[in-house]
């Protein structure tokens, strides 16, 4: 099974049993950061969560968006959501918000 039919399996399993709520999403960035924090996790396994993240969120890209651009700005606000330095903002703040 290649990876694109995995995420894309993993996010049909997702979405048939509920997991995409915001409080799971905020407790596995807090988990991420606690795990990170005391050394359980390396940078290089947080990079993983994150890219699997941004890998999900990018199925869902609107039409009119390249996926590649969509993804890179997700993957830009996810650094800044799990560095936890500044406020990531509202989506209508991304690029491709304001080309619909």
């Amino acid at each position: 099974m290649t990876a694109t039919t995995e995420s894309a399996r993993m996010h049909d399993d997702l979405k048939n049993i509920g997991l995409r709520a915001q409080a799971t999403a905020a407790g596995l960035v807090q988990l991420c950061k606690e795990l990170n924090a005391v050394g359980v996790l390396d940078q290089a396994a947080v990079d993983r969560v994150k890219h699997a993240i941004a890998d999900e969120i990018a199925l869902t890209a609107p039409r009119p968006i390249p996926r590649a651009s969509f993804r890179r700005e997700v993957c830009e606000r996810l650094d800044a959501l799990f560095a936890g330095d500044e406020k990531v903002g509202s989506a209508e703040r991304l690029s491709f918000a304001s080309k619909q």
